[in-house]
C-alpha cells in the first residue's frame, strides 16, 4: 500500500509567539529585525474586546520577512515566562545568510547589551548558531548554514 501525504507543505505560513508585553516585546523585535511591524493593533492593547478578536490580531502585532511571518499575541499573564520543556515551542530558529551575519549579530547584540551565546559550530546538523532570549524568555537561535 503507497502512503499518500494528508498535506504537501511548502513551508511555513507564521508563527506566532504569546508574550505578556507587546509594547516590550514590538520593541524587541524591531531591534533585532531592523524593521517595524507590518500590522499592528498594540496601539489597541487597553480595547477590552482586544483579546478575542483575531482580525486585530489580539492586539498584537507581525513582522514579515522572505515569505514569512512572525507574530506576537499579547495574551499571557504579566510575570509569566517560557518554559521549553513544556509541550510546544523549544525554541525559534531564524535562518541568516552566512556565518560572518552571525558573527556581526553577536557584535550588534552585545552592543545593545542582549545577553546571547556563543556563535558555535553544530557539525552534525550543518550549522553554525548564536542563541538569545527575547524578554519573555522565549528561546531564539540565528542560524547559518556550516561551510
Amino acid at each position: 500500500m503507497t502512503a499518500y501525504p494528508i498535506v504537501s507543505p511548502l513551508g511555513y505560513s507564521h508563527v506566532r509567539l504569546t508574550v505578556t508585553d507587546i509594547h516590550r516585546s514590538k520593541a524587541f523585535y524591531t531591534a533585532l529585525f531592523g524593521m517595524g511591524p507590518g500590522s499592528d493593533f498594540s496601539d489597541q492593547i487597553d480595547d477590552p474586546t482586544i483579546h478575542d478578536d483575531p482580525a486585530r490580531t489580539y492586539g498584537g502585532c507581525s513582522f514579515r520577512f522572505h515569505g514569512q511571518t512572525l507574530g506576537l499575541r499579547p495574551v499571557a499573564p504579566v510575570g509569566d515566562t517560557f518554559d521549553p520543556n513544556r509541550v510546544g515551542l523549544d525554541h525559534l530558529s531564524l535562518r541568516v545568510g552566512s556565518v560572518d551575519e552571525l558573527r556581526s549579530a553577536a557584535e550588534r547584540l552585545s552592543e545593545a547589551g542582549v545577553v546571547h551565546g556563543e556563535v558555535t559550530e553544530l557539525p552534525a546538523f550543518g550549522l553554525v548558531i548564536l542563541s538569545l532570549q527575547d524578554p519573555d524568555d522565549i528561546n531564539l537561535e540565528l542560524a547559518a548554514a556550516l561551510g
